[in-house]
């Protein structure tokens, strides 16, 4: 089914749809959804994102702080440990009853590729950790400009192929949120295209799946989405590219093939200016044979699976069920 068709679709899907697998309607946006979609507006992601200068002044900003990527919001029955992999930091969480039999699961943080780990990602880790019972490796992947996709992708995928290979005939999921799913894809697609072994299955929240932000229909949609817009994307995706296109699939893992990678679960919400890139992600991978699972909802915005709303613990509850 093409973008179109399916957008249509929603018109007659008033709460959202889930597409490849079965559901029940969701009955719309629930109360605490509509206010946290005006809460998002106040503050300062959007602005943020605005113009190239603006990413750029943010960028410079950062670099003159020390690099914050400590655990905190995992919450009680859960232990982190730090190593080095590679020359990053990367940690480890476990239930603290032990993990002996434990499920694996890579977390790949999101943040444009511009922005540390913060507390949200950790109580999402934490909880997975917790109430799945499965040990969560945490990459802390260097930011842009300093490192990019020609660097981050192919490291990030030979974590993952040691992660593997070490797991046994443990499950190991990869799940990403924006920025952290797009490196999952590529990462994937790196291992698919060396002969490696793919996860059991991606998780995608919200992917960031082409840099180049480049649908007309985009553009009517940055103003609905209270996060995010067009200019500062582009200009994250510009700095994470470097001495790449935009398009290469590193960057834009969209443009990359599909055939042979993990089956996939994709959350995204139709107030997220990035929603026509998840079901374009997913009419290619089925078009190849990848299971997908698509869980695209009525009026939710970025990440909506990680916020604290009714929605977001729905996404939640199918993310644990599946990692476990």
């Amino acid at each position: 089914m093409s973008v179109a068709r399916l957008v249509s679709a929603l018109q007659f899907c008033p709460g959202g749809c889930v597409f490849g697998a079965r559901a029940p309607r969701d009955p719309g946006p629930s109360l605490q959804s509509r206010v946290f979609n005006l809460l998002l507006r106040q503050l300062p992601y959007k602005q943020q994102l605005a113009s190239a200068e603006a990413v750029q002044a943010h960028v410079q900003k950062q670099a003159l702080q020390p690099a914050s990527h400590e655990p905190k919001g995992l919450g009680r029955g859960v232990e982190a440990i730090l190593t080095k992999m590679g020359g990053w930091p990367v940690y480890y969480t476990a239930p603290s009853s032990g993990h002996e039999g434990c499920n694996h699961v890579m977390f790949l943080h999101g943040g444009g590729y511009i922005n540390e780990i913060v507390p949200a990602h950790w109580r999402f880790v934490g909880e997975m950790t917790r109430k799945a019972g499965v040990v969560c490796v945490v990459p802390i992947y260097p930011l842009a400009p300093r490192a990019t996709a020609k660097d981050v992708v192919p490291a990030t995928a030979e974590l993952l192929r040691m992660l593997l290979e070490d797991a046994g005939p443990a499950k190991v999921t990869v799940v990403g949120n924006s920025a952290g799913a797009g490196l999952a894809l590529a990462a994937c697609q790196w291992l698919r295209d060396r002969g490696h072994r793919q996860p059991d299955r991606m998780v995608l929240i919200s992917p960031a799946a082409d840099a180049s932000v480049s649908r007309p229909e985009q553009r009517m949609l940055a103003t609905r989405d209270p996060i995010q817009d067009i200019p500062g994307i582009v200009e994250a995706g510009r700095l994470y590219a470097g001495e790449l296109d935009v398009g290469h699939p590193f960057v834009s893992p969209l443009n990359g093939a599909f055939r042979f990678l993990a089956p996939m679960t994709i959350f995204s919400g139709t107030r997220d200016l990035l929603y026509p890139d998840s079901i374009d992600l997913a009419e290619r991978a089925r078009a190849v044979g990848v299971s997908v699972e698509l869980h695209l909802l009525r009026d939710q915005p970025h990440n909506y699976a990680l916020m604290p709303t009714p929605e977001g613990r729905g996404a939640r509850r199918i993310i644990l069920r599946t990692v476990a």
